[in-house]
């Protein structure tokens, strides 16, 4: 990174001038990003802060302050037909599916860090399960013990299906899929703990959470949590630039890499629907979720399945009209597979499929996709493009579509 001490103390001057307080922050580090702008590259995960300055704006001060300040935005437009026989168009999809505002770095000592991320779109809000605007998607604060143990105090992603615990900004579609959408565990608030340790070659990575249950932005909760436990092996070793956590081999991996992953959550007495998410109930429900997962990564190929269980005591609870919800048990999969090249043009398929609790009000799904991503700047700049087919069936009817969508990510 190039320093140019000699203009530090005019971009002080002008910041304190215009701007007092997180303003003058905030300017002074828009100032220094056209004077010092890394080139290098960071996966961005949801699980912890990114220390190392990468391609955003940041602010440091020696070695008790840093804010790094990011953004992206997914801008999208997609068409599902009425039917796999009726082509006519049953809908258009054109907004901005993500906008984000990432804040995350140290105070006072790079042990004491903190992550931060904002939601400013409607579809990022779940503004539509329950009715009101969740800006805040983590607002955690991180002590490190030592370069293999840290713990997390605050609201962040429960450590559950690798899909989910990526970043949005890393996924190979547009969406993630229709069995993450109906078994993942999402955000909660609560305790958290992350360990890592190493035996030869092989990586073993723990993590676990006690959190309220009730998914993020709540107010209070009743008296039962969710616990959740995971557990990671690496046999190969770890992937380059943690991309085990980050789908496609952008890194080309020069020899095989492998992780594999078994993760249980408790749910006490929530009152979501899904867990964490879904819709309000007026009686709480227990769930159990099973999930293992695996990554594997080779010379550009690479490889994500996932395997999902939810059991529930109910099926159906009434939510505070007294209209009964359906709650999400069974089993989900999804397999999905990509080839990158050389100058980052990527092929990808995924197959998923979601199977009700016998007894259930909800329908068999799935989903089969074939998507052609571009790699501009990695995960931070994309073009993303995908079409596919989806059904929706029972014993009792069957209704199928196709669809296409088109979406260009940008971010720092």
């Amino acid at each position: 990174m190039r320093k140019l001490a000699f203009f530090e103390p005019e971009i002080k001057r002008i910041a304190s001038i215009l701007m007092p307080g997180l303003l003058k922050i905030l300017l002074s580090g828009a100032l220094l990003l056209g004077l010092c702008f890394s080139a290098s590259a960071q996966t961005e995960t949801d699980e912890r802060a990114m220390i190392s300055v990468s391609k955003g704006l940041s602010v440091s001060k020696d070695s008790i302050f840093l804010l790094n300040i990011r953004f992206r935005m997914q801008n999208r437009i997609g068409v599902r037909t009425n039917s796999t026989e009726d082509w006519s168009v049953n809908d258009f999809e054109a907004r901005v599916r993500r906008l984000r505002l990432r804040f995350d770095g140290f105070m006072g000592t790079p042990d004491f860090q903190y992550y931060i991320q904002l939601a400013f779109s409607r579809a990022d809000q779940d503004f539509d399960n329950g009715g009101e605007a969740k800006i805040i998607r983590d607002a955690i604060v991180y002590y490190h013990f030592n370069d293999r143990f840290y713990i997390g105090f605050g609201q962040s992603k429960l450590p559950g299906n690798r899909q989910r615990v990526n970043s949005s900004g890393n996924l190979q579609f547009a969406d993630r899929s229709i069995a993450n959408a109906s078994f993942t565990l999402d955000r909660d608030f609560g305790i958290f703990g992350y360990y890592s340790g190493q035996v030869g070659q092989m990586v073993l990575n723990g993590k676990a959470a006690i959190s309220t249950g009730e998914g993020r932005n709540i107010t209070r909760t009743d008296n039962g949590l969710a616990y959740t436990l995971r557990g990671e092996w690496l046999p190969f070793g770890a992937f380059t630039n943690s991309g085990d956590y980050s789908e496609g081999d952008l890194e080309f991996e020069p020899t095989p890499k492998l992780s594999t992953a078994f993760t249980f959550s408790r749910n006490e007495g929530t009152r979501q629907s899904g867990g964490q998410l879904g819709l309000p109930l007026a009686q709480g429900v227990n769930l159990n979720t099973w999930i293992a997962d695996l990554s594997f990564k080779w010379n550009g190929h690479a490889c994500l399945m996932e395997w999902m269980r939810r059991k529930s005591n109910d099926l159906e609870a009434p939510d505070a009209d007294g209209d009964l919800v359906a709650i999400p048990a069974g089993t989900g999969l999804n397999v999905q597979y990509s080839y990158t090249t050389r100058n980052f043009w990527e092929t990808t398929v995924r197959y998923s499929q979601v199977n009700p609790e016998a007894g259930s009000p909800l329908k068999n799904q799935r989903e089969v996709l074939l998507g052609v991503n571009k790699y501009i700047n990695n995960h931070r700049i994309k073009l993303q493009a995908h079409v596919g087919y989806q059904s929706s069936f029972d014993s009792a009817s069957t209704r199928d579509w196709f669809l296409g969508m088109l979406q260009i990510e940008f971010g720092i």
